[in-house]
């Protein structure tokens, strides 16, 4: 495959690469560089985390790019998730690899890595001192938001630690390729100037656009703003904002049905955050709304976008659409809740997970 159509594949489902020139540079002189995104065991998986990852990693292995997926147990319990308990964060960690497995990733093909090993290597706190060593505390602070917190929040001194544990990972594993949402953004800028400072191998970072919560992104918000945008995204710890991997039809029918979308408002609409991110693969092809014949019959789209004008103009009714996207969820989720449903040990790990209190 030629380095070109490899950096294509990459941009298709990304909202940044920093930067494109290295990232060239990468291919052409490795031909199978080392990714990775990394995962916090802490809940039941919404679907960016099952649908929106699984088809990144798909296209990141189908270019030659090894990948290591990474469970962040220790990050977990510093940011207190699962109430703080190692053993019910572990065993959430156990469940995220039967959801890969759920959404069709081959885990013979990836790196399962956790924290808790990695972290005994001593070589990995000599990292680690030296990141904290080149970090002033007022940028530490601010790449808090990577865990999910607002800078002035109150933290511990653990906490404190999460950004340069972050960075030090990427470090220890030798990563080239930087996989994560944009709401990982600040670490991995603080990687590349850490790499600066001690001349260490500066990782290529490739940002996946966030996937919103159910809440949507009302008008008013600036959406060229990124770090107000992290507000708004779906969160496996808010079942008010995520529409979960093991949701039923009718479950999703009602929470599509309560959607944040007003008429003729694509911008912030959630549902078109989904079927632009997730439910449709190829924008380019001819897209059919059922509806009645009294409401004006099936509707007809040559594209996703030609969709999109349909719903400016108010052709295409709020209703209509959440039954659409609705059913393509459906058909998405099926196949990994029918996994579930049908490995005992996949569902019991589920069942364990499900009755852990949730906490952030």
């Amino acid at each position: 495959m030629d380095i070109e159509t490899k950096i294509s594949t990459l941009k298709s489902f990304a909202q940044e690469i920093v930067t494109e020139e290295e990232l060239r540079k990468l291919f052409e002189s490795n031909a199978h560089p080392v990714a990775y995104d990394g995962f916090e065991p802490s809940g039941i998986a919404p679907i960016h985390f099952g649908l929106l990852r699984a088809r990144n990693l798909k296209k990141m292995l189908s270019v030659g790019i090894k990948f290591k997926l990474y469970l962040a147990d220790y990050f977990a319990f510093l940011n207190n998730k699962l109430d703080g308990d190692l053993e019910h964060i572990r065993e959430a960690g156990k469940y995220f690899i039967e959801v890969w497995k759920a959404c069709g990733i081959d885990t013979s093909k990836v790196e399962v890595v956790w924290a808790k090993d990695i972290m005994d290597d001593i070589d990995y706190w000599d990292r680690f001192m030296h990141v904290g060593k080149a970090t002033t505390m007022d940028r530490m602070k601010r790449a808090i938001t990577i865990m999910g917190r607002k800078e002035g929040d109150k933290l511990s001194v653990g906490q404190l630690f999460y950004p340069a544990m972050q960075v030090t990972d990427i470090f220890h594993m030798g990563i080239d390729l930087c996989q994560l949402g944009m709401e990982q953004r600040r670490a991995n800028m603080l990687a590349r100037e850490v790499a600066e400072k001690y001349g260490w191998k500066k990782p290529v970072a490739v940002h996946h656009h966030l996937v919103m919560g159910l809440q949507g992104i009302p008008q008013g918000v600036d959406q060229t703003d990124k770090e107000a945008l992290i507000d708004f995204k779906m969160s496996k710890s808010n079942p008010k904002s995520a529409i979960y991997m093991h949701d039923t039809y009718d479950e999703i029918k009602s929470k599509v049905n309560g959607a944040y979308c007003p008429e003729k408002i694509v911008d912030g609409n959630p549902l078109f955050n989904y079927l632009d991110l997730i439910l449709l693969e190829d924008k380019a092809e001819p897209i059919t709304i059922e509806r009645p014949q009294k409401f004006g019959g099936n509707l007809e789209a040559g594209s996703y976008a030609e969709l999109v004008e349909s719903y400016k103009t108010g052709k295409l009714h709020p209703m209509d659409l959440k039954s659409f996207v609705a059913a393509k969820l459906e058909e998405q989720i099926k196949p990994a809740r029918e996994y579930f449903e049908k490995n005992k040990a996949a569902h019991q790990l589920y069942e364990n997970v499900k009755s852990y209190k949730i906490t952030r």
